[in-house]
């Protein structure tokens, strides 16, 4: 009877799992599952047969009119079986019956389930129950074993690419930190070469401008005593253009001298931004490190993008200047990128008078605010501190979705922010670890975008 039983029974299958290599999101349908499930009525020899001819299959799954019933293990079977006289008493039984003696708990997981999050679940079970398979459930009506075994294994090959891909990123995050720390070190000493000429222009233009002054003087006086000069004289007034030399040489020197005032302004913009910071944080006048980094920026804004400033009483605030500065420069250059488009469609919409495209009249805005605030106390806020300085930078442009809010949003957490570093998550990082401060971020689709950073006050 055994024998004509078990040939009903389909066999185990196992499926090999994914031929990809292990990844930190790889989930327990890459690993070898077994396929084994009989009906709960079946006969406890019939499945002692099986498992004889297949011996890594590690238990079966046990099913009721279609409906996860419970799982006996290949190890539960074999104790039933040592015990005396136990072939005679439990081998012809359903193992249903078998199953209601031990009433083990299984635990029962998706396919979904990650290695990572799958493994410290088995391993958080009683001590008897390490060794016994756990149940993967792949639909409503289909279930697989898993050899706890080949979790624990797979666990700790990911784990060991993870240490791995650490180690990697932290060798490239220090390279990079020296190569960045080495380039700034380059900037400075170009912008202190930069400097001392146009030092020495910028001083002599002073100078040069008051001698011009002199000699046009000089010169309109000889013109009204002189009023019949030699042929000589008077052909050489005619072949230089005298009149329009008079007059455009005093604006030549003043164009001269706006460019060097530009180049010394750029040139100690340049120092500012590749300040590097010591260690410990050093007062600072936050609006010049501001206006620096549009002095920088300038080229990219386009004259339709609007900048308006909002500027407060700021005492110095003590802070990394240089990192800070990067900041700036990571959620001004995330504004430009969005507006630029906005630009366009403004340009677009002018073109065309109107034409549906845009609003004509909703000028592109990068708007920044500053102030010295007490705010409410807040989970981001530390408790020591009650005045803070707070840093807006908003602009009007068309927002962010949901879903993309959401990943910005994640991305500040230290797990995605390991996996992939954003502008966005390293600004944050540098505001709220190294400064101790807030990083806030607001948008909505067709309201902008704002960013607000909290620095504590003394």
């Amino acid at each position: 009877m055994a024998n004509k039983f078990s040939s009903k029974l389909i066999g185990p299958s196992v499926s090999e799992g994914s031929h990809q290599d292990l990844s930190l999101e790889s989930t327990l349908w890459d690993l070898p599952l077994y396929d084994f499930q009989v009906k709960s009525s079946c006969l406890a020899v019939a499945v002692a047969e099986m498992f004889e001819q297949h011996p890594l299959v590690p238990g079966v799954v046990l099913m009721e009119a279609g409906e996860f019933a419970g799982m006996i293990s290949r190890r539960q079977l074999l104790e039933y079986l040592l015990k005396p006289q136990g072939p005679e008493l439990f081998l012809h039984l359903p193992l249903k019956v078998l199953y209601s003696y031990a009433r083990l708990e299984i635990l029962l997981v998706p396919e979904s389930t990650t290695i990572l999050a799958a493994a410290p679940q088995a391993l958080r079970r009683s001590p008897e129950l390490q060794s016994e398979p756990i149940v993967v459930q792949i639909d409503s009506q289909s279930y697989r074993l898993l050899d706890p075994h080949a979790l624990n294994i797979a666990y700790w090959q990911i784990r060991g690419i993870e240490t791995q891909v650490r180690y990697e990123r932290a060798q490239t995050q220090m390279i990079q930190s020296e190569k960045m720390a080495s380039l700034g070190r380059l900037v400075n000493g170009v912008a202190h070469e930069i400097l001392d000429p146009v030092g020495f222009i910028w001083g002599n233009l002073t100078y040069v401008s008051d001698y011009s002054k002199n000699l046009m003087e000089l010169l309109s006086v000889y013109d009204a005593y002189c009023t019949d000069p030699p042929p000589e004289i008077a052909q050489l007034k005619e072949e230089i253009d005298y009149d329009f030399l008079q007059n455009d040489f005093l604006r030549t020197v003043a164009s001269i001298k706006s460019g060097a005032e530009r180049l010394s302004k750029l040139a100690t913009s340049l120092q500012n931004f590749c300040h590097i910071d010591d260690i410990y944080p050093k007062p600072t006048d936050l609006h010049a490190n501001l206006d620096s980094i549009l002095l920088l920026l300038k080229s990219r804004l386009t004259r339709e993008i609007k900048v308006v400033k909002n500027y407060g009483y700021l005492p110095p605030v003590p802070c990394y200047a240089g990192q800070l500065n990067q900041v700036f420069m990571n959620i001004l250059t995330n504004a430009i990128h969005t507006l630029i488009n906005e630009a366009v469609g403004q340009e677009l919409a002018k073109e065309f008078k109107g034409g549906g495209l845009r609003d004509a009249a909703r000028q592109p805005k990068i708007e920044i605010t500053t102030q010295v605030c007490c705010p409410e106390p807040a989970p981001d806020l530390d408790k020591l501190h009650v005045r803070w300085v707070s840093i807006c930078i908003a602009d009007n442009g068309p927002g962010m979705s949901p879903s993309k809010y959401k990943k910005i949003i994640e991305s500040f957490s230290t797990e995605k922010r390991a996996l992939k570093e954003t502008s966005l998550a390293v600004s944050y990082q540098i505001v709220t670890g190294k400064h101790g401060g807030a990083f806030r971020m607001r948008s909505e689709l067709g309201s902008g975008t704002e960013f607000e950073i909290l620095l504590p006050l003394a």
